[in-house]
């Protein structure tokens, strides 16, 4: 069974004679495991029988985005709409949530569902009449600004948007433990529903992949941003070379700091070590590279790491947010964020490995994620988290006095 049809198998697995929802889901860049994820969740709930509809930048993605969302529209009956989207706070935020707005009143949305720090401000900030009240607003951070570092100004004022905010948002969907963890120390408050949704690999996709014959040592898969801790893994890549170890690395992916990326290669002399390949399916990005390296500073629940666990490529992490959580008790491997040293000794270790004893490893880490990280369970979850938060809406109008709901306006 391919990946899609065994997609469609769990999504109608799901249908259990529910109230069938209308969903918008709301998110910036088409790219990366957030947007993987909206696809997800977006097929598993038109397969349960929902209606389901999508708002997204125009401006990010590129022909791969294109062909993603052209291969996602036949399940999305209520369709797509993309517009221009700024990553960062902009006047022209304003007009994107009156675009929101108008499109969940157009297709008469129950669900406004907005990912990443962007596309949750866009769901939640939509103004809706108040003579919905059985629409209710979910958030999924995707890690988005709960990444940024403690202490710093960005995360202060990230936290306080975050906190005002949460009181237009009837549930929480965090991806991982760690999210939910640093939305309880830094905005507080009790939301009225929380669910832990972890991100899910399909059946189909815990296949172990088979390297090329000339394989790079390394690869590295996902956005070129300095943020990623790329530096961190060149500077890694130098000391190796001076060990006498001839280590060659492949970038995949695309990103505003692809340039000064390879800039940094070329000034730290690993122009003929290091080769940049444009982003591609990812088994077939793992099977350029021997060992999967993530240097990453930041994360939350990266789905890379968990496709290549599925895949059972031997990685090299760091120990940032929710990593641990899909390493299990093998997260003692996990090395620090930020550290050179501690990264080059790492992947020394995998490169030096019995190959028995590295194929049992990454078995069992292969195992561990198919258990825990089912897709089947996060489509299931996230519907329960709808169902809890309409629950807690529906018993909200119940105690509201017969008086108020009569003041309300009637719809258009």
């Amino acid at each position: 069974m391919s990946a899609s049809a065994s997609v469609l198998s769990v999504g109608a697995s799901l249908n259990e004679g529910k109230k069938v929802h209308r969903i918008l889901h709301v998110f910036r860049a088409p790219v990366g495991g957030l947007f993987r994820h909206v696809c997800d969740l977006a097929r598993l709930q038109a397969a349960a029988g929902h209606k389901v509809g999508l708002i997204c930048d125009s401006s990010t993605g590129g022909e791969r985005a294109i062909e993603a969302l052209n291969d996602l529209l036949p399940h999305l009956e209520l369709g797509i709409v993309r517009l221009p989207m700024r990553r960062n706070p902009h006047g022209s935020d304003i007009v994107v949530v009156r675009a929101v707005a108008r499109r969940a009143r157009g297709i008469g949305a129950t669900i406004l569902h907005g990912h990443g720090a962007k596309g949750g401000a866009y769901a939640r900030l939509a103004g809706m009449p108040s003579n919905l009240p059985s629409l209710i607003r979910a958030y999924t951070p995707h890690g988005g600004s709960y990444n940024y570092k403690p202490g710093t100004l960005r995360h202060r004022i990230y936290m306080g948007v975050e906190r005002l905010l949460a009181t237009r948002t009837d549930v929480f969907l965090f991806e991982s433990e760690y999210v939910a963890g640093r939305h309880r120390r830094f905005v507080g408050g009790r939301p009225r529903t929380v669910r832990i949704v972890h991100n899910g690999i399909d059946e189909a996709e815990f296949v172990p992949v088979q390297h090329k014959a000339d394989a790079y040592d390394l690869v590295y898969v996902g956005e070129l941003r300095e943020a990623k801790g790329i530096p961190v893994l060149l500077d890694a890549l130098v000391g190796l070379h001076a060990e006498g170890r001839p280590t060659r690395l492949l970038m995949v992916g695309s990103g505003p700091d692809a340039d000064q990326l390879a800039e940094r290669a070329r000034q730290l002399g690993l122009s003929g070590s290091v080769a940049f390949e444009p982003p591609q399916p990812i088994r077939a990005a793992l099977a350029k590279g021997r060992i999967m390296v993530v240097p990453s500073l930041a994360e939350s629940l990266p789905y890379v790491v968990l496709e290549a666990a599925a895949a059972q490529q031997p990685l090299v992490s760091t120990n940032v947010g929710g990593i641990p959580e899909i390493f299990g008790a093998a997260a003692t491997d996990l090395v620090g964020a930020g550290d050179p040293f501690a990264l080059k000794r790492a992947i020394v270790r995998l490169l030096d490995e019995d190959p028995a004893q590295g194929s049992a490893r990454s078995r069992a880490l292969g195992e561990f994620v198919q258990t825990r990280f089912s897709m089947k369970r996060m489509g299931a979850d996230v519907l329960s988290g709808y169902a809890a938060a309409l629950r807690v809406r529906a018993a909200s109008i119940v105690r509201t006095p017969l008086s108020t709901l009569k003041q309300l306006p009637k719809s258009s």
